[in-house]
């Protein structure tokens, strides 16, 4: 008999495979109806197919018999044995099948076991879960209470996650087809292979594996403190910026005049004369550059009509067709067209220092955002710092508000008749190399003269930074070596800088300027200490030639140099309307700046007088001679005043030791106090640099009386301009800030100290001469 192996037949085995694989969606056992119509004939009979055989033995049966009327005994016994036969196979099925199904019922239990475990397990994972989220959402409420403010409650609300009546996460997720469709939102699990964490979606958010939970979980909390630490930061910002700005314009109220270059009180231009002006009548070339209104900043009383016309090849755009020169500075002055009797009326004038010719320690805001790896110490490095469209933006803006038609009328208010506007070259033209903005200060020099003119104040005109730099300080526009008449390009520097005069001379010759420019200065102090003596004067000479060949007929002003006014005498003689300007200052000086309060005044009208008068005088001097600038303050304490970062001769803090200050050492620097007591712990510039307001009565005293006593030795001369009418925090290099505290008079023309007058002994008065 074959054996139970022999009959379970590979097919046999691979047709229950089959039939135990089929399974639907959710890994139930498909119905297979071959096996049920096997199971109903199983109930019915314990020998498969047994009808159907009784048919044939009964077939046979009636074959045989009809064939034979009888079986032999052998016959018998075969037959007897087939049946037997058939019977064992029958019954051996019928097993077969009850095994199989008993086996496949022990495989079910299992498998329904198995499912049970897993999904106790799952449900053990999901609680430590959301017990480890609600210890999380404890923490992050604990430490958003720490922070405070709305703003961190608002982002850690971004991360809350809403929890629906049964307990259940709410999923934002699109129910679709299939799996999702048949199980709803509820994470699904497959039954038809084994359990496996790594292919199974943890809480619906996508992660592979635990380690990657948790590394997603480390980035989440990571993100929620950067969230927290920024509301904190813009908490503390939004308190911190408003008291800065109140203390700001609160520090800065005795310094400051009008807008200061980036302040908030700064308005914008409402340029409204352009809404008569169509942008299709400039043509496509000038689009965008400087004979375009539309790319001005300020238009206001500018004439924007477009215009392609210029005078000595500098533009004319943004003047007007008419002028009045019949006003006056005030009744001690004649009108503008009536002749100002120069040496016989005293010049009371005012700079309008660094407005188109920038100066650190007049308006530090555009030096102090820079670090000193920066090196943005003149307007050379600001320039380059900012590039040319961001320095243009910067500085138009600066050219807009530092200065405006107002500022011409306080200095006419304050008995003022002079304006001395220093510019420097830039203004007219740049070279190759240079990063300054080009030619947009013209128009604005040009706007302030019309200016002037509306208010009765003549113009002295100053190039204040020439090509190359005549003097190496940052007034110049670059600080560093003197490349003007000097160095290797110092006598294409010098031509360039005739070319510039006799193109101004040119465009200033205009009718419209003969009354008001009746002051042209060749150049701002040229530093002839460091240059070559002999090579200057040759150079004056031939700037004043070609001033007078483009027909200027005004006062020419040249500058002493550092020379001394005695040494001029027999000098540049032979030209008319020639003027010798002279700046007069105690405070670079370490000689001068040592001196008590007693004897400071008393140097002014003694000392200043003196050369005054004997450089009038051409048998000892040149003649003619002007104070071109000087100031009440008697220390050298404004920050910025001696270089961008440095410090002070008064401290004894002055340290520059690549270049050459006026005075001190051979180098420039003074690292020993000057003050008169020349002690260190007592030489302070705290005093000097405060605000005005909590001066000393004596101290006012003394700055009043100080600055009235220069008046009076400068007038000796042909007269003076103070240093300078408005500074950001500087307040004693300020007549306005000045003015404004009662230590400088509020008319120019009415003093109440002259020299004649005895000095009082400030000490005994109670004022302390180291401030």
């Amino acid at each position: 008999m074959p054996s139970r192996d022999d009959r379970d037949s590979p097919a046999r085995r691979q047709q229950r495979r089959r039939t135990h694989q089929r399974a639907d969606s959710n890994s139930d056992l498909l119905p297979d109806r071959r096996r049920e119509r096997r199971r109903d004939d199983d109930a019915t009979s314990p020998i498969r197919n047994e009808p159907r055989r009784q048919r044939r033995r009964e077939s046979s049966s009636k074959a045989t018999a009809s064939d034979s009327t009888g079986l032999s005994s052998g016959q018998l016994a075969k037959l007897d044995q087939l049946n037997r036969k058939l019977g064992d196979d029958n019954i051996y099925a019928t097993r077969t099948r009850q095994d199989h199904r008993e086996r496949r019922t022990d495989h079910e239990d299992a498998e329904g076991n198995e499912r049970v475990a897993r999904e106790a397990d799952r449900e053990r994972r999901r609680q430590e879960h959301k017990e480890r989220k609600r210890r999380r959402q404890q923490e992050e409420a604990a430490g958003a209470a720490a922070a405070g403010g709305a703003g961190i409650a608002a982002v850690e609300s971004k991360h809350r996650r809403v929890e629906d009546s049964g307990g259940q996460r709410r999923r934002s997720g699109r129910i679709v087809s299939g799996q999702t469709l048949e199980r709803g939102n509820e994470r699904y699990y497959s039954d038809k292979e084994p359990y496996r964490d790594n292919v199974r979606r943890r809480d619906g958010d996508g992660s592979s594996n635990d380690s990657d939970f948790e590394e997603r979980e480390r980035k989440r909390k990571k993100r929620k403190k950067i969230f927290i630490g920024v509301g904190a930061v813009l908490l503390l910002l939004a308190i911190i910026i408003p008291v800065a700005v109140v203390l700001s314009s609160k520090g800065s109220s005795g310094g400051t005049s009008g807008g200061a270059p980036g302040s908030s009180n700064a308005t914008k231009p409402t340029n409204g004369n352009l809404a008569g002006v169509s942008q299709s009548d400039i043509p496509q070339s000038a689009q965008g550059g400087v004979l375009d209104p539309f790319a001005w900043y300020d238009t206001n009383d500018f004439n924007v009509t477009y215009t392609t016309a210029q005078i000595g090849s500098l533009s004319i755009m943004g003047l007007n067709d008419t002028w009045d020169d019949t006003t006056r500075a005030n009744d001690k002055v004649p009108t503008l067209k009536d002749t100002f009797v120069y040496g016989t009326m005293p010049i009371r004038g005012v700079n309008i220092g660094g407005w188109l010719s920038l100066e650190p320690f007049i308006t530090p805001s555009l030096f102090s955002g820079y670090s000193t790896h920066d090196n943005v110490v003149d307007e050379y490095t600001l320039t380059s710092k900012l590039g040319s469209s961001k320095a243009k933006s910067v500085l138009e803006k600066h050219y807009s508000s530092f200065v405006s038609e107002q500022t011409f009328a306080d200095i006419q208010a304050a008995g003022f008749d002079h304006v001395r506007i220093p510019y420097s070259y830039w203004a007219i033209k740049t070279y190759d190399g240079d990063p300054y903005v080009s030619q947009v200060a013209w128009r604005y020099l040009l706007r302030g003269i019309e200016w002037a003119r509306k208010h009765g104040l003549r113009v002295n005109l100053d190039l204040h930074g020439a090509p190359g730099s005549q003097n190496g300080w940052n007034h110049s526009g670059r600080q560093g070596p003197i490349n003007w008449l000097n160095g290797t390009d110092g006598d294409l520097n010098g031509q360039r800088t005739i070319d510039i005069h006799t193109q101004l001379a040119t465009f200033f010759t205009q009718p419209r300027y003969k009354n008001i420019i009746t002051m042209y200065g060749l150049v701002n102090e040229p530093r002839m200490t460091a240059l070559p003596a002999q090579k200057v004067l040759s150079w004056s000479q031939t700037a004043i030639t070609s001033l007078r060949q483009a027909n200027f007929t005004g006062i020419i002003i040249f500058g002493d140099g550092f020379m001394g006014l005695d040494k001029w005498q027999g000098q540049l003689q032979n030209n008319q309307n020639l003027l010798l300007d002279v700046h007069q200052y105690v405070i670079f000086n370490v000689d001068q700046l040592v001196l008590n309060h007693h004897d400071k005044i008393n140097f002014a009208c003694g000392g200043w007088t003196q050369q005054t008068l004997r450089s009038q005088n051409t048998a000892t001097g040149f003649g003619p001679t002007l104070c071109g600038e000087w100031s009440q303050a008697d220390t050298d304490c404004a920050p910025n005043l001696n270089n961008v970062g440095v410090g002070s001769r008064w401290e004894g803090t002055l340290n520059l030791a690549s270049s050459t200050g006026v005075g001190g050492s051979k180098d420039g620097s003074v690292l020993s106090p000057t003050c008169p007591s020349q002690n260190r712990q007592q030489c302070s510039c705290n005093q000097a640099n405060a605000d005005p307001g909590s001066w000393s009565a004596e101290y006012k005293q003394w700055l009043l009386m100080f600055g009235e006593a220069q008046m009076h030795s400068f007038e000796q001369g042909w007269g003076w301009f103070y240093w300078t009418w408005q500074t950001e925090s500087a307040a004693q290099w300020s007549y306005k800030s000045g003015m404004a505290a009662g230590v400088l008079p509020k008319l120019a023309y009415e003093r109440d100290f002259d020299c004649s007058q005895s000095i009082p002994d400030f000490a005994s008065l109670g004022l302390s001469e180291d401030y």
